[in-house]
């Protein structure tokens, strides 16, 4: 397995639209598999291959506290479901900035596994949040997209002007 780069925002390779996987073999599971390894290095609760510079559609979410409950995504739809809660979101593309961000409470996913075979559930809370905020990364969106645009300029500044002193 490989820690893979992940690219901060505001590279514009960030808003690339991400394509279907066409087969599921042994490139795109080593892909999942060095995805999970970025992103419990980060440390992160999910990441898209968006992220790490491959615009196919896959992410991976792990939010439980032992890192024991793994979940990868192969070309995920989804449904939204419930109330609309505010939560504060975070981004290891958008590193070191917290803001609130409205989402559904709940989300059906279908999907393919790592194996690629279909497969569909429901999801609430903080993993329900995560997928979605996931699944934004395919379509080129961040987090920050849903933020004034005052307080996306501030935040894009501040990531250009660490990104120049660490050059």
């Amino acid at each position: 397995m490989a820690i893979l780069d992940i690219l901060e925002y505001p590279d514009p390779r960030l808003r690339n639209q991400a394509k279907p996987v066409k087969q599921v073999d042994d490139t795109v599971r080593k892909l999942i598999d060095d995805m999970f390894e970025t992103m419990y290095e980060a440390p992160g609760i999910g990441l898209a291959a968006s992220q790490v510079n491959v615009h196919r559609r896959i992410i991976v979410v792990d939010v439980s506290e032992n890192r024991d409950e793994p979940h990868a995504f192969i070309n995920p739809t989804l449904a939204t479901f419930g109330e609309t809660v505010e939560a504060e979101e975070g981004c290891l593309s958008v590193p070191g900035f917290y803001e609130p961000v409205t989402r559904y409470e709940g989300v059906r996913v279908e999907a393919l596994d790592r194996n690629g075979d279909p497969i569909s559930d429901e999801f609430e809370g903080l993993l329900a949040v995560c997928i979605q905020h996931e699944c934004d990364h395919l379509d080129g969106k961040l987090f920050v997209d849903y933020l004034s645009n005052l307080k996306r300029t501030r935040i894009r500044k501040k990531l250009e002007k660490s990104h120049r002193v660490r050059a």
